[in-house]
């Protein structure tokens, strides 16, 4: 309660002597609060129409389609998680499910390799790139020429990353 009464005056709400008296005192302290209510609604419907925050998770995959049998391993990770080394086998999937943060810095990242590509390193999902592209499936298929990408937008797979970039 004394938290209560020290906001308030904080505010200029209270008389200074901390007691209401008249009831035109009392109606101008209502006003006065009202007043401080609207003006931070106001404040925290803008902060949150401008942040970034996304609150569905984000479903990141990578796809080996090498062919003729052929096992690839892939490391993924962000600044935060490590998600380990993976050996992916032809026809198979890795994948993991993640929450964009607040700031929209996020950024997961992976190396890949196969007997023919040794240590490819790829951003699997870059908050800025992928924000709309791929809001909540983040898919990667990794073949013999290179890395596609489904964007989520036109369905279709789109080549990303050749071997030689």
């Amino acid at each position: 309660m004394l938290l209560s009464i020290v906001q308030r005056d904080a505010f200029g709400l209270m008389p200074k002597e901390g007691n209401l008296g008249s009831e035109e005192e009392k109606a101008e302290v209502v006003r006065k609060m009202h007043g401080a209510a609207s003006i931070v609604v106001l404040i925290l419907m803008v902060v949150s129409l401008s942040d970034p925050v996304v609150t569905e998770k984000v479903h990141a995959s990578v796809k080996n389609r090498l062919g003729s049998g052929r096992n690839m391993k892939v490391h993924c990770q962000s600044k935060d998680n490590d998600l380990g080394e993976q050996v992916v086998t032809d026809g198979s999937e890795f994948g993991w499910d993640f929450s964009v943060n607040a700031w929209g810095t996020t950024l997961f990242y992976c190396d890949t390799e196969w007997e023919k590509v040794q240590g490819y390193h790829f951003d699997a999902y870059s908050f800025e790139r992928d924000y709309v592209r791929c809001e909540s499936q983040c898919a990667w298929l990794i073949s013999e020429e290179g890395i596609y990408a489904l964007n989520g937008i036109t369905g279709f797979w789109e080549f990303f990353y050749g071997w030689s970039d």
